[in-house]
Order: structure tokens, then C-alpha cells, then sequence
């Protein structure tokens, strides 16, 4: 049996405030191993990936590259603007440099992505499909694989249906044919959508949904990222047992008192174990593989980026083969 073909799109999302943008960088890293170049798109222009490595503002269509892995391969960074995009896209499409940079002064190309927000999502997926496609046709500035850094869960089956987005603004045309190219790329074989989650109840819930938005796109879905899991050597059945606060830890050196708080803290935290260990089951119910990033209490730097990327590599070894 021949293997899968690896991913060479991978879209991360995830609901707001459960690590999508480090994530979406880590994979990156994960993904340029030895000799490989890999990019990573950010669509919300809040320089979030940059940030990740200790890295300037990207600028306009600059694609910079942010750091070298440990790995020996490089990740480049990309900031992607509407208004750039379709400046770029009038310029490639109907030769209107001078002119499109006209209307950008007078405000033009602001209000049309405004009016038309499906065509906003076309120019921003549009630069992605451009920097996937370079690696087909060869090109000298390719990459190896390029991460996306997409919309949050509540808008992303919204954001990747371009076919949707134009049904209103082109029927045939350029605007047309661009998006029908892009749809075929997101709906190959090599293009996947990954959702990041924390194991409580609204990001659960959220991907859960997602999920069910994504499926009737025919985009593929990769994998479920748990994000801050906390990690034990206990069986559920000693959690539950240290979930009902008894009997009380003998603990040297500390009071009886001390050592009934002690417990009480303990129990409390089995208990939120016991709930993200049920929220996991549930989230395998939908299917999809779950990936598990242990919660890592000192914060995210550089260094905790690397440690993410080397989960993330060792849970899909065939994607970073």
C-alpha cells in the first residue's frame, strides 16, 4: 500500500485565545526539517508570528525569513493585506499598477473589500494559493510546505468556501477562475485544516462545530491540536479517588491543617483532570486524530516554541518525514 502524500497546505484555526497563532508557527518549525523551507501566512495583521521569534513587523508582501530550526531548515514569515492583495491582483489581472495605486489613495480599494467581504477572503487565500503553487511550478523562491495561520473557528468554514464568497460578486471572469483554482487546492489531497483547542467546554464546543461547517466544503481535516494539557502518570481511577479530597495526605513537615489544604488542591485539581480527559474522549468521537501539547506553566518564548514544535513532530512523524 502506498503512503499518504504529505500535506504541502496546512491550515491552522482554532477559537480566540487558545494558542492558534503559536501553533500555526510551531508546526512551521516542525514541518522544516533538514534543507527544508517552510512559510508561515498570518491574515489578521496582528503581527502575532513575528512576535514568536523575537522578529521585527513583517511588511507588506516582504517574506522574511524569521528563524533556522534545530532541525536545519528555515521558516519565513508572510503578512498578507487585503489591500495589498488586490492591488497586486488589478495589477496581475488588468494591468492597472498606476491606477489601482490611484484608488488606494482615494480609498476605493478599502471600501470594495469592505462592501464585498467575500472578495477580501479570495485576495487573502488567493496570496496562499500563489505561494503553495511555486513549489509546482519550480520556482527558485518555493517552499517545501507553507502554514497558514487562518481565521478563528467561528469564520473558517466562511473564509475557505471562496466558491461561496464570489457566488454573489462573479459568475465568470478572472475573479471567478481565481477562485475555482484556489477551491481545487483546498479540497486536494495535499491541503489540510487543523484545529487547535484547549480541553474546556466553549473551544470543545467551537471545534466540535467547526468540524461539522468544514465537512460539507470537502476541505480536509487533519488533526484536533489539545493545547495546555496537563500531564499525569495517574489512572483515572486514582484521579477520581483524589477528586473526593480523601483520605487526607500525610504530608511531612506540614500540620495537619496544611496538609488538609494540600489535599483539597489536589482534589481540585484531579477533578479538572478527570474533565479534560472526558472533553478528549469526546473530541475522538469526531473522528479525528487528537494531538496532546502538554501545558508548559512558564509561558510562551522562543524556547517554548521549539519544545511545541518537537510534540508536534514526534506525534506526526509523516508529515515532517
Amino acid at each position: 500500500m502506498s503512503s499518504p502524500p504529505l500535506h504541502t497546505l496546512h491550515i491552522v484555526s482554532g477559537k480566540g485565545g487558545t494558542g492558534k497563532t503559536t501553533m500555526a508557527g510551531a508546526l512551521a518549525c516542525a514541518l522544516a526539517t533538514a534543507g527544508r523551507r517552510v512559510l508561515v501566512c498570518e491574515v489578521e495583521g496582528r503581527d502575532g508570528l513575528p512576535a514568536l521569534f523575537d522578529s521585527a513587523p513583517l511588511n507588506g508582501s516582504e517574506e522574511r525569513r524569521l528563524c533556522r530550526t534545530p532541525a536545519g531548515g528555515e521558516v519565513f514569515g508572510l503578512s498578507i493585506d487585503a489591500e495589498d492583495a488586490l492591488l497586486e491582483y488589478l495589477e496581475t489581472f488588468y494591468h492597472l499598477g498606476i491606477a489601482g495605486r490611484a484608488l488606494d489613495r482615494f480609498g476605493a480599494i478599502d471600501f470594495a473589500t469592505s462592501i464585498a467581504p467575500g472578495l477580501r477572503d479570495v485576495l487573502l487565500t488567493g496570496k496562499v494559493y500563489e505561494a503553495v503553487r511555486r513549489q509546482i511550478k519550480g520556482r527558485p523562491n518555493a517552499y517545501h510546505a507553507v502554514v497558514l495561520d487562518a481565521p478563528p473557528t467561528g469564520r473558517i468554514a466562511q473564509f475557505l468556501n471562496v466558491h461561496e464568497a464570489v457566488a454573489g460578486l462573479a459568475r465568470m471572469g478572472p475573479i471567478r477562475s481565481q477562485a475555482d483554482s484556489i477551491m481545487r487546492l483546498l479540497r486536494s489531497v495535499t491541503t489540510a485544516v487543523h484545529l487547535v483547542t484547549l480541553l474546556e467546554d466553549m473551544p470543545v464546543t467551537e471545534t466540535e462545530e467547526a468540524i461539522q461547517q468544514l465537512r460539507p466544503t470537502q476541505i480536509r481535516l487533519g488533526v484536533i491540536i489539545a493545547n495546555k494539557v496537563r500531564a499525569t502518570p495517574l489512572t483515572d481511577d486514582q484521579l477520581r479517588q483524589a477528586a473526593t479530597g480523601e483520605p487526607v495526605l500525610d504530608v511531612p513537615g506540614l500540620d495537619p491543617a496544611q496538609s488538609k489544604l494540600l489535599t483539597e488542591e489536589f482534589a481540585g485539581e484531579a477533578d479538572r483532570m478527570i474533565a479534560e480527559r472526558a472533553r478528549r474522549d469526546h473530541l475522538l468521537g469526531t473522528g479525528l486524530p487528537v494531538v496532546d501539547i502538554r501545558l508548559d506553566s512558564t509561558g510562551i518564548d522562543t524556547g517554548a516554541v521549539w519544545g511545541i514544535a518537537a510534540q508536534l513532530a514526534e506525534q506526526l512523524p509523516a508529515e515532517v518525514a
